[in-house]
């Protein structure tokens, strides 16, 4: 409308003043534990499929992030990754899982993830073949890679890691993001103690045994 003003084609801008309320949303679907199964049980150790997901899992970073990566990136167990989108410099520890799979995952590049060619994936081309890896193994649409990456932060929250432990691993600019991680599992876990010592107190019970 303020182009069509400019253009002389109407007088007035209709909207102006108007908001409207942006939709709530959780964001991206996080992969749950029985998804990464479901995953696993159809792609195996060794094939290429089950090497995108060890790395969107086990490094937490992002699609294009993973893409560049490559053996030469992998010194005496630690992975170096310079963020694309932040510019942040990481040193991540390789998780002895992803380890045994990079090893038992043939390829003659340095570039861990390539193409049937041998070349690069763009991050549209990698996001469609890993798409169709999701549906071989039946899973629902809202599966993404970039959902391996909360998967990962979920993980680590729910292994005890605290806000900054877990944002050393993800390179998060900020950490509220993170925190939802660590909020969500906390939550639980402080719900839990709570409950067991309620159950565990017999003067709460109104249920008397015979």
């Amino acid at each position: 409308m303020q182009y069509a003003i400019s253009a002389n084609l109407c007088e007035a801008d209709p909207a102006q003043g108007i908001k409207l309320k942006t939709p709530k949303s959780h964001g991206i679907y996080t992969w749950s534990e029985q998804d990464i199964a479901d995953y696993e049980a159809v792609h195996a150790v060794g094939m290429k499929a089950r090497l995108a997901l060890a790395m969107g899992l086990f490094t937490g970073q992002r699609r294009s992030d993973v893409l560049r990566m490559g053996r030469q990136h992998i010194h005496k167990s630690m992975l170096s990754v310079k963020q694309q989108k932040t510019g942040a410099e990481l040193r991540i520890p390789v998780h002895p899982d992803l380890r045994t799979i990079i090893d038992a995952t043939p390829g003659e590049h340095l570039t861990l993830l390539v193409t049937r060619t041998g070349k690069a994936y763009a991050g549209d081309n990698f996001s469609e073949q890993f798409r169709a890896w999701c549906k071989a193994a039946r899973l629902p649409d809202k599966r993404s890679f970039h959902g391996l990456r909360k998967a990962s932060c979920r993980r680590l929250a729910e292994s005890g890691c605290s806000v900054n432990e877990i944002a050393a691993i993800s390179g998060h600019a900020t950490l509220r993001e993170v925190q939802r991680y660590t909020q969500a599992v906390d939550q639980e876990r402080l719900a839990r103690s709570a409950m067991a010592r309620q159950v565990n107190d017999p003067g709460t019970s109104s249920v008397k045994s015979r």
